[in-house]
């Protein structure tokens, strides 16, 4: 007899035996695969229906709402309207500390990425795109740099949005999205980068148009400071500052007034992103000569404090490629930062 219907004990999947709850479970797995649009079954699963089978951790079938996936030891609630993720790739994701992932320095697809001063790995932004969005879901990157996000929406088969500033960073965006996505990739034709401000552009953005918001805004003025790394870029004749645009918000010199502006932006997000849906933000702590700055934490509280976002949580991305240098040797300690603080809040708009 195949199984159609399996259940849980001390963490292993077991098939149920019984006959008659076996014949109940392949017909509401057929009326799932006939309903699967309307049921938003992911495209993943249905490419291997014949490894799917329904579960309930008790193998109760009137109770049954989600799928056991045979070849991959997992299960896929049909109520999650989050993402399309197994229980066992879920759990991973909710770790607070993860590692940076990049293609290597030396690679072909890495020469345009590393063009920006602060660049952040299109494979690390694409496991917060994939835990935050469900295939087709529409996502934004309004500081979009050279379009690690839009890249990884096009891998993920998401409709991505980029808005960057800086019109060289913007070129070198589409440059990247043209030769560093296959042409056969259905969703390349379906990431659009913009040339504009966003403080201005988001204006004229419908409301609730977005399901994830992710960025990696601007570090305030920290670039303009030359230390070991800002010289090695200028010597190897690479952008060691974001620009020298007015507009832009890493020319703000007063750091409050930058937190002010930056602040008040990511408020304004409330209204094009879907009500509960979730925006994260990327950011380090810095150092500007001898005062160290709390970045994350002053960001953070500036935000939630306008009551359209709740913070729901920090994950740590250590960047253990990053070069070594011996700031404040033989003298002081001056930290290496080595970690990026993903802030994820969630849109609790009224």
């Amino acid at each position: 007899m195949k199984h159609y219907l399996y259940k849980k004990e001390k963490n292993n999947f077991y098939p149920v035996n019984d006959e008659a709850l076996n014949i109940k479970a392949k017909r509401r797995l057929d009326e799932i695969l006939e309903n699967k649009e309307t049921i938003g079954v992911p495209t993943r699963l249905l490419k291997k229906w014949d490894y799917v089978a329904l579960f309930q951790s008790n193998g109760d079938i009137n109770k049954a709402n989600a799928l056991y996936i045979l070849d991959e030891n997992s299960s896929y609630d049909l109520s999650n309207k989050l993402n399309d993720l197994t229980a066992k790739e879920w759990l991973s994701e909710t770790v607070t500390v993860f590692s940076q992932k990049g293609l290597g320095a030396s690679n072909k697809d890495a020469q345009i990425e590393k063009q920006h001063p602060a660049p952040f790995s299109f494979q690390d932004v694409l496991r917060l795109i994939n835990f935050f969005t469900k295939e087709n879901h529409t996502v934004l990157d309004p500081f979009s740099g050279v379009a690690s996000a839009m890249k990884a929406c096009a891998f993920e088969k998401r409709n991505g949005v980029g808005i960057e500033l800086n019109s060289n960073f913007h070129e070198l965006g589409k440059e990247r999205l043209k030769n560093e996505i296959p042409d056969d990739f259905s969703y390349k034709p379906k990431q659009r980068l913009l040339h504009a401000d966003s403080l201005e552009y988001i204006k004229k953005i419908a409301d609730n148009y977005f399901d994830f918001i992710i960025t990696s805004p601007p570090y305030w003025n920290i670039l303009e400071t030359l230390d070991h790394k800002g010289k090695q870029r200028m010597n190897n004749k690479l952008a060691y500052k974001y620009s020298e645009e007015d507009k832009d918000l890493s020319n703000i010199e007063r750091y409050e007034d930058f937190l002010d502006v930056l602040s008040n932006f990511f408020d304004s997000c409330s209204r094009i992103l879907k009500n509960e849906k979730y925006m994260c933000i990327i950011v380090s702590d810095f150092r500007k000569k001898d005062k160290f700055y709390t970045f994350h934490a002053d960001l953070a509280k500036k935000i939630e404090k306008k009551n359209n976002f709740k913070l729901k949580g920090i994950r740590i991305l250590y960047q253990r490629h990053k070069s070594i240098y011996p700031y404040g040797y033989p003298f002081s300690f001056v930290p290496n930062v080595h970690h990026q603080n993903v802030l994820i809040f969630q849109n609790i708009k009224k």
